[in-house]
């Protein structure tokens, strides 16, 4: 009898379906993984170092670049942890405009997901599908804060702006005429309350079209059901979050259990599988953009009807407008304090944490009094999920290994930070 030895694979950095710099180094016995060991570290940019260095509200831009898919998602946890330290409350119509981003956030996130995930299995078109999309979502973020990735948009005390009243339109060129434009411009005449609005009532058609490609094609399930099986228990005690945790049957979701901003006012529901494999994180995930749409529509109803300010009034903490800082010495004064010094912050530790598309995203913040954090911990939401990797693929053939790490949601950004 020959021997038969086990022999070590590189997957990645440079894969395709790696997602980011992934590095797994796979022990193979033939075609079924006995051993997965990921190796990170190969985009660490040392944002929460950095963080230490800067004034509180300099690290902001930070945050986006973490998770670079779920922007505003974690702005939103750093912000809150400011908040909490400063005992200060952003205004009621910001923190409406705050919860409506967070859930174009997550549709964003999980329409990108659906892509990469359907893409790396094999399924072509639905990334073409769920770009299109994404493309009106990030012309809302466009709007709102002047950037399509990078927005900066949560401040402590508020948001940047109030949402503008009109949107970007486009314009004649040479492949599109007159007629075109006309047409692509019709949901764009209005303000960008409106322009969601359109979005929102159209969406769900738009989820139908996905599901239709997938949600019952056969080699679709063949890929995932019965894949990267994770039970309840030991999805709790591997730290899952999100729709990771969720998609085992454990019904956990910051936004209904300890509600920040205005989730306690908002009417959703939370989806849960029962198989905890990838084809039951689908679902769950399928039906999170549904739920958010829900939401989503009920800010636009609230926030159409309900006008005022959106930034704190308390110039030590928040800038005064322009137009006043050009006016008024006083506001010059505190404008040009507030952007070279920043504000001081109570001695004192706080964690605050936010349901992130990907999970549990928390921000550990301790302050000594000065005008830069003591030290910044951030609890990555994806990093416990990918910790799991190879108690997921154990025992699994090498193709499934790809649909596990679609299956996860990862990216790198947030990992290794």
């Amino acid at each position: 009898m020959s021997e038969i030895q086990n022999y070590t694979i590189n997957f990645g950095p440079q894969h395709p379906a790696a997602h980011g710099v992934l590095r797994l180094i796979l022990e193979m016995d033939g075609e079924v993984v006995e051993r997965a060991d990921p190796h990170i570290g190969l985009l660490h940019r040392a944002t929460e170092k950095l963080a230490e260095s800067k004034p509180y509200n300099q690290n902001i831009g930070y945050m986006d670049r973490l998770d670079y898919v779920s922007m505003m998602c974690n702005e939103h946890a750093y912000v809150l942890a400011i908040e909490k330290l400063l005992k200060i409350t952003p205004p009621i119509r910001a923190q409406y405009i705050r919860v409506m981003f967070d859930e174009i956030t997550r549709i964003l996130n999980h329409l990108l997901w659906l892509g990469a995930h359907a893409l790396d299995v094999g399924a072509m078109s639905l990334f073409l599908y769920c770009f299109r999309e994404r493309e009106d979502l990030l012309d809302c973020y466009e709007a709102a804060s002047g950037a399509r990735l990078h927005a900066t948009y949560y401040r402590p005390g508020g948001v940047y702006r109030d949402l503008p009243d009109s949107m970007p339109k486009y314009k004649p060129s040479r492949w599109h005429n007159e007629k075109d434009i006309t047409k692509m411009n019709e949901n764009r005449e209005g303000s960008l309350l409106d322009f969601i609005a359109s979005f929102i009532e159209r969406f769900p058609k738009c989820v139908d079209e996905y599901e239709t490609l997938l949600t019952d094609n056969r080699i679709w399930k063949q890929r995932t059901v019965g894949i990267g099986v994770v039970s309840p228990l030991r999805a709790l005690q591997l730290g899952f979050s999100g729709p990771m945790l969720r998609g085992s049957g454990v019904e956990w979701d910051l936004r209904k259990k300890q509600p920040y901003e205005v989730y306690d006012k908002m009417d959703f529901s939370i989806p849960v599988g029962t198989m905890g494999d990838c084809y039951d994180r689908y679902l769950v995930r399928i039906e999170e953009m549904r739920q958010s749409n829900s939401i989503i529509h009920q800010c636009v109803e609230w926030l159409r009807h309900h006008p005022g300010p959106v930034m704190l009034e308390e110039h030590k903490i928040a800038p005064p407008p322009r137009l006043a800082m050009k006016d008024n010495m006083e506001s010059l004064i505190h404008h040009f304090k507030l952007f070279t010094e920043g504000y001081c912050i109570p001695p004192g530790e706080v964690y605050a944490a936010i349901e992130h598309p990907k999970g549990e995203f928390g921000i550990y913040l301790i302050s000594d009094g000065a005008n830069k954090p003591y030290r910044v911990k951030i609890r990555a939401a994806g990093f416990p999920h990918l910790a799991a990797l190879d108690e997921m693929v154990r025992g699994h053939m090498l193709a499934d290994v790809v649909a596990i790490i679609g299956t996860q949601d990862i990216v790198f950004g947030e990992i290794d930070r």
